[in-house]
């Protein structure tokens, strides 16, 4: 929760060369959510103030596989929904082959290198704001040397999205997480019962 309110307000620096825009699930198989259109619009918006700013225009990296009920990859229906939004389609690169938000990080770093020449590239990944932490845990994972920009998100949907993600989190560091919580407990139940035997003794 700190982690999204932070975001809202931490300074954006518009010198980025390429822009990742992590992929979500389609509607009906082929048609871009309302999640998803506000990354990518975020993305755009992005580039466009980086362009008045005087700086080159950064390419966009459309990521994300097609699903088994997709009808085309999300990278292609992403990059579609920019070209209608009025994005030259020169300046997209799609990444089609992940299947989750690890290999988005992974396979857009090799494509970004490649076409960069280097690995000197500045990068900001997109996603919504609720998943830009444990995104962001991602690229540290691929070794993405990154920063993200988080999409707004509809009130109403918050609160689950934020529970979804904190579990996520937990899942992702389980064993971390158990030693901490076992250690907590103990004490926890430590202090229960001292104040139990001091209250036994006074009595």
């Amino acid at each position: 929760m700190v982690n999204v309110l932070l975001y809202q307000f931490f300074p954006k620096q518009y010198k980025a060369n390429y822009l990742i825009v992590l992929g979500a699930g389609l509607i009906n198989g082929d048609t871009v959510s309302r999640l998803l259109g506000n990354r990518i619009d975020a993305a755009i918006k992005f580039a466009n103030k980086q362009i008045k700013k005087g700086r080159p225009t950064p390419k966009i990296v459309f990521s994300g596989g097609q699903g088994n009920d997709e009808k085309l990859s999300e990278a292609q229906a992403m990059a579609n929904y920019a070209i209608e939004h009025g994005w030259d389609k020169d300046q997209i690169i799609l990444e089609d082959q992940s299947k989750n938000t690890l290999q988005n990080m992974q396979f857009s770093k090799k494509i970004i290198q490649d076409d960069y020449g280097s690995n000197k590239a500045y990068i900001k990944f997109f996603s919504n704001n609720y998943h830009i932490f444990r995104a962001g845990l991602y690229a540290r994972m691929a070794g993405l040397a990154a920063n993200g920009v988080g999409a707004p998100t509809r009130f109403y949907f918050l609160p689950n999205a934020l529970i979804r993600e904190f579990v996520a989190i937990l899942i992702m560091n389980k064993k971390r997480h158990i030693i901490m919580i076992s250690i907590i407990g103990f004490f926890v139940l430590l202090s229960m019962l001292v104040t139990l035997y001091v209250d036994f003794k006074t009595k």
